[in-house]
């Protein structure tokens, strides 16, 4: 992969986190999230970790830039999920969208 993740022998990707870990990661900037939000999060097709054999969920550092971006957008611009997942759309296309208030979302704003 050219994200510089890789697979390990038993197909289980490596440089993965848990979404424990993600959980843990994330608490100190948005100290209201919780695992049924992250799940909630994907569920809305916002966010797709990868899934072990057996269904785990792993996450890799694109997938934690990209929740910290949602939720972000959420906390600082108010903005339904609907509108971001537009912005992620536009920022996954190479596409440079404007933010509430006439910022720009880079994208650099996100890893994948």
């Amino acid at each position: 992969m050219s994200d510089g993740v890789g697979e390990s022998s038993q197909g289980i990707v490596s440089g993965t986190i848990s979404i424990g870990e993600v959980l843990s990661l994330l608490k100190k900037d948005f100290p209201d999230v919780t695992i049924s939000k992250i799940r909630f999060l994907e569920s809305e097709g916002l966010v797709a970790p990868l899934l072990t054999p057996s269904g785990y969920r792993k996450y890799t550092p694109a997938h934690l830039e990209r929740l910290r971006y949602v939720l972000t957008m959420q906390r600082d611009h108010y903005l339904p999920l609907k509108v971001i997942r537009g912005y992620l759309a536009e920022l996954d296309a190479g596409r440079t969208p404007e933010l509430p208030g006439g910022a720009v979302a880079s994208p650099s704003m996100l890893s994948s």
